[in-house]
């Protein structure tokens, strides 16, 4: 008896828990002083390209609080059977719009590309805001299309009083342990942004530092540390819709790399073959720069240096697409000292996902590099645990990388239920009394 009162307990507690109101108010009109709506996009499970929501949704001002938005959207998705996704994206009201909700999905095939389904949920947000948006005043401008003001200005009056600087931080760490092992690791960020169509700045600040111990025999053990500390710095300024100048800064602490302080600083130049209001679908860009690297090592290097100062160049060479029929990405970067044109280094990186005909896709990513340029090599040589346990780089010429892999789904086209009972691995609640 005891446990049917307890479960009779829980369920009542549950239902009021989720329970939804029976009776919504009609919203009040929205305020004529804001002519946009304010939107907060919450994707829970699953990855929201927000740079393409918004440019292919102009006619909204997008937050990144849901306290101060107007229509709160929760995004969630599930697998279906057929080897697809659904898409539930829950329309929330708040303020002038409380007690107004919509729920709307998205049913992704199995065989459809990134593009394909980005697309789809495009047309669902816009289909689940016109509800909202045709109580405002910039209902006015909606047609089948919109167009945005030629200004390029946002869709509503902005009055930021962070003057678009966004700043982030994190800190974490983790320990782990068996009889003759241990190891403990700490790491925190700070970052800080301002970006506007003319001007971008981005400043990050990483660090991470690891302990671990390893007891050889009974009397001996071999402790290794590492330290990673890095601060990258952007200042990027827009010259029209192909070319953007900049400075690239950064400073970096490496015990694997040998080194102490390493410090680079110069003036760099890029040009978008495409426009760069197309980057979310294609881009193709030429990047070019140039300055100093200041370097001070823990140990003497196989050079004999301790500290050194030294010109370099760059050049990099990227492409991106996402298209109906699949998306690539491939990169080509040289670098070279110019106190010696034989200390380079050439890599490529490429990854393609591509729909070869219907059922069948292609998924292949790789890396190959040419080093010539280790002048970080220890003097003292590496020890066989450091090998082990990857603390110090070894000295190479090349480093690859590859991966390949097909997949292929055949059946029924019309499987869109979606079923989550007993599901491996799932969340869930169990409640004893």
């Amino acid at each position: 008896m005891r446990l049917i009162r307890g479960a009779a307990c829980a369920t009542a507690v549950l239902c009021a828990v989720f329970r939804a109101p029976l009776n919504a108010q009609q919203p009040a009109p929205p305020s004529a002083e804001s002519e946009a709506l304010r939107v907060f996009l919450d994707c829970q499970n699953f990855f929201c390209d927000f740079d393409h929501f918004r440019r292919e949704i102009p006619f909204v001002n997008w937050v990144r609080d849901r306290r101060d938005a107007q229509v709160h959207i929760l995004g969630t998705s599930q697998r279906t059977g057929g080897g697809g996704r659904e898409f539930t994206l829950t329309f929330i009201g708040a303020g002038s719009f409380s007690g107004k909700a919509d729920t709307l999905k998205y049913v992704s095939r199995n065989t459809d590309t990134e593009a394909e389904v980005r697309d789809g949920q495009v047309r669902a947000l816009k289909l689940g805001l016109m509800r909202y948006v045709a109580l405002t005043p910039a209902a006015e401008r909606i047609r089948i299309s919109y167009t945005a003001p030629s200004a390029q200005a946002p869709a509503g009056p902005v009055e930021d009083p962070w003057d678009y600087w966004v700043f982030r931080t994190s800190v974490g760490g983790s320990v782990n342990g068996e009889s003759r092992q241990r190891g403990l690791s700490v790491n925190g960020s700070l970052s800080a942004s301002r970006i506007t169509e003319q001007l971008k700045i981005t400043l990050r600040l990483s660090g991470r530092y690891s302990r671990s111990e390893f007891e050889l025999d009974s009397a001996n053990t071999f402790v290794s540390t590492q330290r990673d500390i890095n601060t990258d710095g952007l200042l990027a300024v827009s010259m029209g819709n192909h070319w953007s100048s900049g400075v690239l800064a950064s400073v970096r602490s490496l015990t694997r790399l040998n080194q102490d302080l390493a410090v680079e600083m110069g003036p760099a130049v890029e040009f978008n073959i495409f426009p760069y209001g197309e980057s979310t679908r294609r881009q193709l860009t030429i990047m070019y720069s140039a300055g100093f690297s200041h370097f001070r090592y823990e140990e003497e290097t196989i050079f004999d240096k301790t500290e050194e100062t030294l010109p370099r160049h760059r050049l990099q060479i990227s492409a991106e697409a996402r298209q109906p029929w699949g998306s690539l990405n491939a990169s080509l970067e040289g670098s070279q000292f110019l106190h010696d044109l034989a200390r380079h280094q050439v890599s490529l990186f490429g990854g393609a996902q591509v729909r070869l005909f219907r059922g069948l896709s292609l998924n292949l990513f790789g890396s190959v590099a040419r080093i010539k340029d280790q002048l970080y090599l220890s003097k003292a040589g590496v020890s066989p645990e450091e090998i082990l346990v990857r603390r110090r780089q070894l000295g190479t010429d090349y480093r690859y990388f590859a991966n390949l892999g097909f997949s292929y789904t055949f059946g029924s086209r019309f499987n869109n239920v979606v079923n989550p009972r007993m599901n491996i691995g799932g969340g869930e609640v169990i409640i004893f009394f």
